[in-house]
């Protein structure tokens, strides 16, 4: 049991896993191909470095739709620094506690500030990491919100 399903027992959610395929290129894509999920619902998480900030954390954590990319511009304004660039793999790993294309929003070693991109307030369910490649996590926004203690805020332009 990952981190992130401990922190969910007791809540609404489920888990659907899948066989991970070690070359697939994009983890997110791959989960929505493999459990048939509409890929707008697969969120991705990306840990990433913030410059300029009056934030103590230089660390942070955006959660958007697999179907876009992530708009640094716009993390940057959201978080209230002046630059956001993605994190070094090993960092994200030391700071979360899980594996990159693994690492989920909830239950990370370090509890790193979230925002979710503001597409997710209009879906019942959206999927995320479990906290290992192959295992998905389906929740509401709201919930992961709330247990990350995360935002919503445009973070996404579509690809």
């Amino acid at each position: 049991m990952t981190p992130a399903l401990k922190l969910l027992k007791g809540k609404p959610h489920r888990t659907l896993e899948y066989a991970h395929d070690p070359r697939a290129p994009a983890y997110g894509e791959e989960a929505a191909q493999a459990l048939g999920l509409e890929p707008a619902r697969v969120f991705k998480t990306l840990v990433c470095q913030l410059e300029g900030s009056s934030a103590r954390q230089p660390l942070v954590v955006a959660v958007v739709p697999v179907t876009g990319t992530l708009n640094l511009k716009a993390l940057a304004r959201a978080a209230g620094a002046r630059k956001a660039a993605l994190a070094a793999h090993d960092a994200a790993e030391r700071a979360t506690g899980y594996v990159v294309g693994g690492i989920s929003p909830l239950g990370q070693k370090k509890r790193l500030p979230l925002w979710v991109d503001d597409s997710a307030v209009t879906l019942e369910e959206i999927f995320i990491s479990g906290g290992r490649r192959g295992l998905e996590i389906g929740l509401s926004p709201a919930l992961l919100c709330q247990l990350a203690n995360g935002q919503f805020a445009p973070l996404a332009r579509e690809d």
